[in-house]
């Protein structure tokens, strides 16, 4: 007997910024379910470049087209934002075996204390490179990474840079 039950997933992140590679898993992870809920956090370990409202607006204007995603911002343990979501599991990306051996360990984590389930999104191999902390540090220098952020991204990144550049809001037509 299938059951029709509501599948909420959540995608947590700090996503500062946002990359095109969470993208791809945000656009592949919502087929897996009824509802995604891109899940905007602070990590208490890092300073953030963009503040967490500027993270869920430029998230909110890049995935606006589609559906089943909404963003929120939320504070604390990701297991208690996705109980109190109602989600089904929590959605990762994987870009690596580094990354696997940390999201493994999370994952069984998040089982044992929340009984929440975690689901695995291999990213596109033409993002496995991509983090927002290697972007960070291109923008802060005026390199361009136009090709490795949505477009709505690039204007916030502006400011970090050191050079004063311009070359990095080159959009690609």
């Amino acid at each position: 007997m299938s059951e029709n039950r509501h599948r909420i997933g959540v995608f947590p992140g700090t996503f500062d910024p946002i990359t095109n590679g969470h993208l791809d898993v945000i656009r592949r992870g919502r087929k897996l379910f009824d509802e995604l809920v891109v899940a905007v956090g602070d990590n208490p370990e890092k300073a953030a470049a963009l503040d967490q409202a500027e993270r869920v607006q430029i998230i909110c204007e890049v995935v606006a087209d589609l559906e089943n995603v909404r963003v929120e911002a939320f504070s604390g343990l990701t297991v208690d934002f996705a109980r109190g979501a109602g989600a089904t599991a929590i959605l990762r990306g994987v870009r690596n075996s580094t990354d696997l051996q940390f999201e493994l360990q999370a994952a069984l984590t998040n089982r044992v204390v929340a009984g929440i389930e975690t689901v695995f999104v291999m990213t596109g191999t033409e993002y496995a490179f991509t983090s927002s902390t290697l972007i960070r540090q291109v923008a802060s220098m005026g390199g361009d990474v136009s090709a490795l952020v949505p477009p709505a991204v690039i204007p916030h990144l502006k400011k970090l840079s050191k050079h004063g550049s311009d070359d990095m809001l080159d959009e690609a037509p």
